[in-house]
């Protein structure tokens, strides 16, 4: 069994672009570029840890093959953001001819829209400038805050949230190789706590294997640091049914005793109601005070005063909800 300190996102990230889960609205359009031999500028839009990263290290491995290391170069925007890391670095690799019998290369500039705007400006120029010889891969969360001069010259990719499904079988891919066994509450755990951003679920899922050989909600929710989103949902019913002592006792347990902080509660309580059968007028006024007091955490109040407040304003919601 290989050692736990390996990384088990890079260890089983694909190769291929049939091996990647979960988007295959991407995957298949990739393919076609893959087997014409030729693509523009690409732009990948989407959340983290839904694939961005993987597809075009996969795509560019089908293309170039055993050239992969010396035509293919990732670089991260966040690491340097501003106008000179275009004239310099990006430049200087974009000025060099492929290696082999292909004619371009490729840079992969992962969250791209942290460049800012001259360097976004700049970044044209020389997608303009080398367009014979270079093609960019450009990823980012949200493809507004990349300037439309660029979006213009480049085929968008949606990538959506990975569903239940999905998850799923990337987990089962690697507890299969890594000898390891999960419950059905720990795949519910995983993808809870995950998000459908499949690089956290394999790295909270090689963290709980530690705790031992088989991965249990318990196990997903410790090394998470999650409250049980069933003791959540308690919490906000009792306070919707006026039961303020209560609620308010059950936070103090998560608060004091568990030692949750007031910012990961609030986004837990914000998340549970998306899935609570509550009235949409109720659930925006809800969500409304969640907001304020989401706000007021951040500016460094009371955790417990703060929290208190919400549920007060709950439990006022609750009557009218009555």
């Amino acid at each position: 069994m290989p050692e736990k300190s390996e990384i088990w996102m890079e260890k089983y990230r694909p190769n291929t672009l049939e091996d990647v889960i979960g988007q295959d609205h991407v995957t298949k359009r990739l393919s076609v570029y893959v087997k014409s031999g030729e693509s523009g500028n690409l732009l990948f839009a989407g959340r983290p840890g839904v694939g961005k990263t993987t597809a075009a290290i996969a795509y560019g491995k089908e293309i170039f093959g055993e050239f992969f290391g010396d035509n293919f170069s990732e670089l991260n925007a966040s690491d340097e953001r501003g106008i000179d890391v275009v004239r310099n670095k990006i430049t200087s690799i974009a000025g060099t001819q492929p290696v082999g019998d292909f004619n371009y290369k490729i840079i992969f500039l992962d969250e791209a829209e942290a460049l800012t705007t001259d360097a976004q400006g700049a970044l044209k120029r020389t997608m303009e400038v080398f367009s014979s010889n270079c093609r960019f891969i450009l990823s980012c969360n949200y493809s507004s805050k990349i300037i439309e001069a660029i979006q213009s010259r480049c085929a968008v990719f949606r990538f959506g949230s990975l569903n239940f499904e999905a998850i799923k079988k990337i987990v089962d891919i690697v507890i299969k190789d890594e000898n390891i066994k999960i419950n059905k509450s720990g795949y519910d755990a995983l993808f809870y706590v995950s998000k459908g951003d499949a690089r956290n679920a394999i790295n909270l899922l090689q963290q709980a294997s530690v705790l031992g050989n088989l991965v249990t909600q318990e196990a997903v929710y410790e090394i998470a640091s999650f409250a049980d989103p069933v003791l959540i949902e308690g919490i906000i019913n009792l306070a919707l049914k006026g039961k303020f002592i209560e609620a308010r006792n059950k936070l103090d347990d998560l608060l004091i005793i568990q030692g949750f902080s007031g910012m990961d509660i609030i986004e837990q309580i914000n998340d549970v109601l998306d899935t609570m059968a509550i009235p949409d007028m109720i659930l925006f006024q809800m969500k409304d005070f969640i907001g304020e007091v989401d706000f007021r955490l951040s500016e460094g109040t009371s955790d417990r005063i703060q929290l208190g407040a919400l549920l007060a304003r709950f439990v006022v919601i609750g009557g009218v909800y009555k």
